[in-house]
């Protein structure tokens, strides 16, 4: 089983100029196999939606102060050699298709093939009214996200229409150096899973139970054969947000919230679920660079003598 680590984000808990380089570079050598951000652009203190989508709540102050993804994973490219490097995920229609596609194909190039972009709709309103796109068409943006990077990535001339651009007869620039596999996030639901069965390379679910995920899955897998796609060539990169304790948690106890062990447990079933790879953000139980590095030393470790990895 790979595992991969999130990249510090929170400029209210980490030193942002110095413990990026020092988790990617600390990562990678400890041998995890990829390194991740996500995004959100505010935080509001009235939301409309709770984490999720839905009834308002206020959201965890893990989101608070979330430096920009794409900067913190170029930072994480010039200190690294070998391990990819995701999104999980990215707002898509918070972006203009032509910006985004660029910056994703200009972070492949220099990075020497390694980005995994992963791509989500939203579910706060709030951040669609920042960034002036429309709450009730994020669906299809997102796929003409799709779309429209995949277009942009492709040959040249290129020549493209959208309901939010047109590239006519024109030479984009760069190309990725390898093909970018768009992997997509959010829970499991049919409208989902036939687009991740149609246009992507796979599926990011975060909070999302080990027998839901598995059955999903496996519709998602029978979906894109439906289509002429092959499906062993699609990846299940679940997300596992830890919040660490040093005893054990009882009764109601949240998946990935406990001790080590409790943790280790629980990741074992996303294994057992079908994922190919498991990104663990420790991020959210660290103080500091240096304890983030040691908590993720650590449980690889677990996981290694657990038998995976």
């Amino acid at each position: 089983m790979r595992f991969g680590l999130g990249l510090p984000q929170r400029s209210d808990r980490y030193d942002m100029r110095n413990d990026v380089v020092h988790i990617a570079r600390g990562g990678e050598r400890a041998g995890y196999s990829s390194l991740w951000v996500y995004e959100h652009v505010l935080f509001p203190l009235t939301p409309a939606e709770g984490p999720g989508g839905g009834t308002p709540r206020p959201w965890p102050d893990g989101y608070r102060s979330c430096a920009d993804p794409l900067t913190v994973l170029a930072i994480a490219s010039a200190v690294t050699e070998t391990v990819r490097l995701g999104t999980s995920v990215l707002l898509a229609p918070l972006h203009p298709s032509l910006h985004l596609a660029r910056a994703l194909a200009t972070l492949d190039v220099t990075s020497g093939g390694r980005l995994i972009a992963g791509l989500g709709t939203g579910w706060s309103s709030d951040e669609f009214r920042a960034a002036g796109a429309d709450f009730a068409r994020r669906g299809q943006a997102l796929d003409e996200t799709i779309d429209a990077c995949r277009a942009l990535w492709g040959p040249d001339p290129v020549s493209y229409r959208d309901s939010r651009m047109t590239v006519q007869n024109a030479v984009l620039a760069p190309k990725p150096a390898a093909p970018v596999p768009v992997l997509l996030g959010g829970r499991y639901t049919e409208r989902a899973a036939e687009r991740i069965a149609r246009k992507a390379d796979g599926w990011l679910p975060a909070g999302t139970p080990p027998a839901v995920m598995a059955e999903g899955w496996k519709r998602i897998r029978d979906r894109a054969a439906e289509h002429g796609r092959d499906p062993e060539r699609l990846e299940l990169i679940p997300r596992a947000n830890v919040m660490l304790h040093p005893t054990e948690i009882g009764a109601g106890r949240q998946p990935f919230h406990g001790s080590l062990s409790q943790v280790v447990d629980d990741i074992a079933g996303l294994a057992e679920a079908g994922a190919t790879e498991i990104l663990i953000d420790l991020t959210w139980t660290a103080r500091g660079g240096e304890e983030l590095l040691d908590l993720a030393l650590q449980a690889l470790g677990e996981l290694r003598a657990a038998g995976m990895g």
